[in-house]
């Protein structure tokens, strides 16, 4: 026998060495890999072999393959073994960790790792019933060596993480387990404790074998931090927080501070009920304060890995102890406000002004709960460091560190955290959201002071710019403006945010004879005065005016001034002679300076109608003088005077302003060449000039140029005058005005819109154009586009990349003139046209409600057009219509509409999710070109049916939402107390779903809805888990539960709930989807199961499914008088017999299967089989005990 070991362990010496040779062929090395597996899973010699090839005289990688194969019998052949054999690998396993490895410096850190994996394997199979003193031989063990004690610890971490946070062990195994630990934690925590302080001590103390010491307590600190995470709060806070106070000490210590605040951030992150958690106060002590706030000023420094991750861990356990304090000050658990409170803001804000971005951004959600704490803001401390706080703010706003550059300490930091500039301004982006909600909670606190800070730093950015202006001699050419990341730019930037906060905050904080409005108005008059031909720059001054503006209510004479600034700025040229097209930042600026001028007209139409004639007046002439405006620009100042004319509040008056404003466009809109144009496809391809062929030479022809753009600027008219002509809100107004015409049956006035006369001529050729627009898509018209334009009705890559996820450097393109190919302009040209259509349409419905809804045929005409080709309906025109269209016409013009609508998208979706299926099935070696196009296609779909399933939510579901929670923190503090007892997680109160009045009149129409029904219970086998879990947990039940009661077929309910399966089958991996899809086919069987008893037939067909578990299932079910069970074990038994449909995981498919039997209980006495508790009491009870004679 040992020489059939001995050269059988040569032989796989060499298959070992052969694998792990870099120079092995890949050919050998997996003839190599196959002996060794099949040695694993055949040979009868495993345990003998691996004992010889894990002696601590082979070498590491040898010595590792040893200790797998011991691991895979524990694993796979334990079941199987005798109880000689056990006791016998248990023995020799206890042996290799006693007597079979190197000193703890020499010792490879993987086979100290395989040497725990060995003995967890024992201990998840035997302990505690049949290895009762296991806890004492590990305590034993720590006595023969530093590495010794080292694996004890990585035996309980192991044990800790795959019994409590992986749960890889079967229920009953687990909870045996969990709560034996439970039982012992206290001597667990004290050996535990004992260990670390004697190791720390000798280590300190700088004794031969320090680092040794150093070893141990790291692993005891880890070790500590995986218990430290579910064991009751008591241990953690016993003896005065002896183990905190510990933890704090080590925070000085080089070699140990990483570990030590990984472990006091999981101790001080802990809920529970609050009474548990008032000795985390003491943190706030001397001692624990003055270790924590020394390692805090140490913090800037050189950008060392370790040395920058425990920072990071230091930084998140001050946040933890920040959200404590904001827990328990002004709680009932009645704690006072630490009296070290200001040295525990100190610390907090060495971080905030630390140069890491990253750890700045960490410190914001503990700044904004402290400044929304009522209790907190009433100590000085707290006042006090506000003020601070804004100051850091200036600095932190300021957009710099990318990792590319090298012009900020924080680069340096950056290169740790960000693969790239991109990611960094993704990053940057959030960060500075995150500052602007907590800016503003601070400006609340301190308005004026904060209001003194911002009028300083513009005053300071406007001086010092001119001073730069002048001192770089004013000739500027293109080449020398600022770019996005000049130091002028990034500052005016962090400048604008702050001063938009801090006003949006001053208005709500002061009363109005508190208001700084002298000083508001000179620094108005600074910025009004101030002129750059910087774009960047002058984008910032135009967002200081608006954010300046509520100011200006109470000095009306500033109000032409700032109006003729955004006048200006929306005509905004660098040179006016250059032929280039403008640059992005150019461009923004025009469309800054529009958007600005509408949101002040949205926001303050009664204080800027004294200025309307002269507003208009200056629009009349812009459009007359400058050639250079775009469609786009003079629509939103057309915008901004429907907005303002809104305030006449005089149905005539309004309306004849538009027919004078809009009479070009009606003229020209309804003028017989364009009736020609917009109802001939061919002509209309020819107008747009998409069936002539461009060349670089010829270039795109002015006149077809021109065409498009007065398609363009009449859809933005009237999209812009639908959009914004109203009504006055307040009813007696409307009727002064004439705006109401009668009233409904239930009272309600019936309102007109002053447009509806102009929106109802040019409707005919809005629905003659989509109509056309719809019939492009048609083999006959796409063979009309010429050569340049083949592909005008290809996605544009822009939207290419948004669906794909990729996005663009800004930075790059931000400077340069914006050139288009004639492609892409025909392809801007169709998107927009096509998509303010709807717009329009959409809007119609919101704006005009009864007049629009009464028009005649409306349903026809929007079928014949919109629904034309039912491939290209746009989903916002859709969901307006649903939302605006009132009840009394939702039979005459929705149902008509949705319901062939959801027919056909159903079977459209379907039949694209096969395809995407067949895709997924097929082994085929494509080019990465091809992937992409695949990978486009595949989320397009992805997006359309989530769009489609979100219509038919808002068409049919309401949701109701239930009474808010007490306490929060009290809430999750019992959530966590709960789940600890039960190892169960806990589910919030859920909304309740029911139908809207749009879902009950479909449901009226039995084709309709069976249709809802098709499209909600097929998407869900769907492969998009986000679709999945929202229509199971949120529509199909609501759907199906109105019909329960009727006659349903017998297949339609197999079909439903075998549609449920599917999906299980699906997305069952998936524990979110897992949980809603078993919720739903527990519902179906519930609820349909005592009437159909095909549904029985269903469940047979499931693999592995227990008949007599399934009977007594049915039998509770069916029978009346059946003792009934509690919703959660109903549930878990039902989530047991369907569990043969839940699949898998692709990296779960080929796993091999790991049996760990269940042992006689611990804590429910087992039914009493005497035969069976007498033979298992004889052999296995007394198996592992270390006197056992027959070792």
């Amino acid at each position: 026998m040992a020489e059939q070991v001995a050269a059988m362990c040569e032989q796989l010496i060499k298959a070992v060495n052969v694998m792990m040779d870099a120079e092995t062929s890949q050919i050998y090395r997996l003839e190599a890999l196959k002996f060794c597996e099949e040695f694993k899973e055949t040979n009868s010699m495993c345990v003998p072999c691996g004992l010889q090839l894990a002696d601590k005289a082979q070498p590491a990688v040898v010595r590792h393959f040893g200790l797998q194969i011991l691991e895979h019998v524990i694993k796979f052949r334990w079941n199987n073994m005798q109880q000689q054999e056990k006791v016998q690998l248990k023995e020799c396993a206890m042996q290799l960790l006693s007597h079979g490895t190197h000193s703890i410096l020499e010792e490879e850190s993987h086979i100290k790792d395989a040497l725990s994996r060995i003995t967890v394997e024992m201990i998840k199979r035997e302990w505690p019933q049949h290895w009762p003193d296991m806890l004492k031989e590990m305590e034993a063990l720590t006595s023969q060596g530093e590495i010794q004690t080292e694996v004890v610890m990585l035996i309980l971490l192991r044990l800790a993480e795959d019994v409590i946070t992986f749960q890889t062990l079967p229920t009953q195994r687990r909870r045996d387990i969990q709560q034996t630990l439970t039982q012992n934690m206290e001597s667990i925590f004290s050996f535990m404790m004992a260990i670390l302080q004697l190791n720390v001590e000798d280590y300190r103390k700088m004794v031969s074998d320090a680092k040794a010491h150093c070893r141990v307590a790291v692993a005891t600190l880890n070790t500590l931090a995986g218990y430290i995470d579910w064991v009751s709060l008591v241990h953690i806070t016993s003896g005065n927080c002896h183990l905190l106070e510990i933890l704090c000490l080590l925070l000085s210590e080089p070699e140990l501070q990483l570990e030590a605040a990984e472990c006091l951030l999981i101790s001080i992150s802990r809920k529970g009920k609050l009474e548990d958690r008032k000795p985390f106060m003491l943190l706030f002590d001397d001692v624990a304060i003055h270790y924590i706030l020394s390692a805090a000023r140490s913090a800037d420094g050189l950008v060392v890995e370790r040395r920058y991750i425990f920072l990071k861990r230091l930084c998140q356990v001050l946040c933890a102890l920040g959200g404590q304090l904001c827990s328990l000050v002004g709680s009932e658990a009645e704690v006072e406000v630490p009296a070290n409170l200001n040295k525990y803001m100190e610390a907090l804000l060495t971080f905030t002004t630390h140069s890491s971005q990253f750890l700045k951004s960490s410190t914001l959600p503990t700044w904004g709960a402290l400044f929304r704490h009522e209790t907190l803001l009433k100590d000085p401390v707290v006042l006090d460091i506000v003020t601070k706080y804004l100051r850091t703010s200036m600095i932190n706003l300021v957009k710099t560190g990318f990792p590319s550059r090298d012009d900020n300490p924080s680069c340096e930091y950056s290169r740790v955290d960000f693969d790239s500039d991109g990611d960094f301004n993704s990053f940057f982006n959030s960060f500075r959201a995150q500052q602007g909600e907590v800016l503003r909670s601070a400006c609340r606190i301190v308005p004026l002071e904060a209001f003194q800070i911002a009028a300083e730093w513009l005053q300071y950015q406007i001086a010092i710019t001119k001073i730069y202006n002048l001192s770089s001699s004013l000739a500027k050419t293109a080449e020398g403006l600022c770019s996005l990341l000049s130091p002028s730019v990034v500052q005016w930037d962090a400048m604008t945010v702050f001063m938009e906060c801090m006003v949006t905050q001053i208005f709500k904080s002061l009363e109005e004879e508190r208001l700084p409005i002298d000083q508001s108005m000179e620094l108005l008059q600074a910025v009004l005065n101030y002129e750059t031909k910087d774009p960047l720059i002058l984008s910032c001054v135009l967002t200081n005016v608006s954010a300046l503006f509520p100011f200006v209510i109470h000095r009306p004479h500033f109000r032409t001034q700032v109006l003729y600034k955004l006048f200006k700025a929306i005509t905004f040229e660098i040179d006016q002679d250059s032929k280039a097209p403008r640059t992005r930042a150019v461009k923004n600026v025009r469309r800054h300076a529009s958007s600005s001028i509408i949101k002040i007209c949205r926001d303050y139409p009664q204080f800027i109608l004294p200025c309307f004639d002269m507003f208009y007046n200056h629009v009349k002439k812009l459009f007359v003088s400058d050639a250079t405006l775009t469609h786009m620009e003079k629509c939103s100042l057309m915008e901004a005077l429907v907005l303002i004319s809104n305030q006449f509040k005089d149905f005539a008056k309004q309306k004849a302003f538009l027919d004078e404003m809009m009479g070009s466009v009606v003229a020209e809109w309804t003028s017989e060449e364009m009736r020609h144009v917009l109802w001939d496809p061919a002509m209309f391809l020819s107008f747009v000039g998409a069936d002539q062929v461009v060349t670089e030479q010829s270039a795109d022809t002015d006149t077809t140029g021109v065409n498009r753009g007065r398609l363009s600027f009449c859809l933005y008219a009237m999209l812009g005058v639908v959009k914004r002509s109203r009504w006055p809100a307040d009813v007696e107004e409307a009727k002064a005005g004439g705006f109401v015409v009668g009233y409904t049956a239930a009272g309600a006035p019936i309102y007109r819109n002053p447009c509806t006369s102009q929106f109802l001529l040019l409707l005919p050729n809005l629905l003659a154009l989509i109509r056309t627009h719809n019939s492009l898509f048609i083999p006959e018209n796409m063979a009309r586009l010429s050569e340049t334009f083949s592909k005008a009705h290809d996605v544009i890559d822009a939207e290419k990349n948004m669906v794909l996820g990729l996005s663009h450097h800004l930075l790059d393109i931000y400077d340069s003139p914006v050139y288009k190919t004639s492609l892409e302009r025909m392809q801007g040209f169709f998107t927009t046209l096509y998509d303010n259509c709807f717009h329009v349409l959409g809007n119609a419905g919101l704006s005009l409600q009864q007049e629009f809804y009464t028009i005649e045929r409306l349903a026809q005409e929007i079928a014949g057009s919109a629904f034309v080709s039912l491939d290209h309906v746009v989903r916002v025109f859709l969901r307006q219509l649903v939302q605006s269209c009132p009840q009394e016409y939702h039979e005459s013009l929705l149902c008509p509409l949705l319901g062939p609508l959801f027919a056909y998208l159903q079977q459209r979706l379907s039949t694209k999710w096969q395809v995407i299926n067949q895709r997924t099935s097929e082994e085929v070696v494509c080019q990465e070109s091809q992937v992409t196009q695949e990978m486009l296609e595949e989320q397009l779909v992805r997006m359309v049916t989530r769009e489609v399933l979100d219509l038919l939510t808002v068409s049919c579901i309401s949701r109701k939402m239930p009474e808010p929670a007490a306490n929060k923190e009290e809430v999750d503090g019992k959530k966590e107390d709960m789940m600890m007892e039960s190892g169960q997680t806990v589910s919030p109160a859920q909304p309740t779903e029911e139908l809207t009045e749009l879902g009950k009149c479909l449901l009226k129409h039995e084709t309709i809805y069976m249709s809802l029904l098709t499209l909600s219970f097929t998407s869900l086998s769907w492969k998009d888990t986000t679709n999945c879990h929202r229509t199971a947990s949120i529509v199909c039940w609501t759907l199906l539960r109105q019909v329960v009661g009727g006659n349903l077929l017998p297949e339609a309910v197999t079909w439903f709930y075998t549609s449920v399966l599917r999906g299980l089958q699906v997305h069952g991996q998936h524990e979110v989807c897992n949980s809603t899809l078993l919720q739903l086919a527990m519902l179906i069987y519930e609820n349909l199961r005592p009437r159909y008893m095909e549904l029985r037939t269903v469940m047979t067909q499931i693999p592995n499914i227990s008949v007599e578990a399934l009977d007594q299932y049915d039998h509770r079910l069916i029978d009346p008088n059946a003792q009934k069970v509690g919703d959660k074990k109903k549930k878990d038994q039902f989530k047991k017999l369907i569990a043969g449909t839940v699949g898998k995981a692709l990296c779960q498919q080929f796993r091999k299967e790991v049996h760990i039997r269940n042992l006689p209980s611990l804590f429910k006495k087992p039914k009493p089989d005497k035969a069976v508790q007498n033979s298992e009491a004889l052999g296995l009870a007394a198996l592992f005990y270390p006197e056992n004679s027959t070792l």
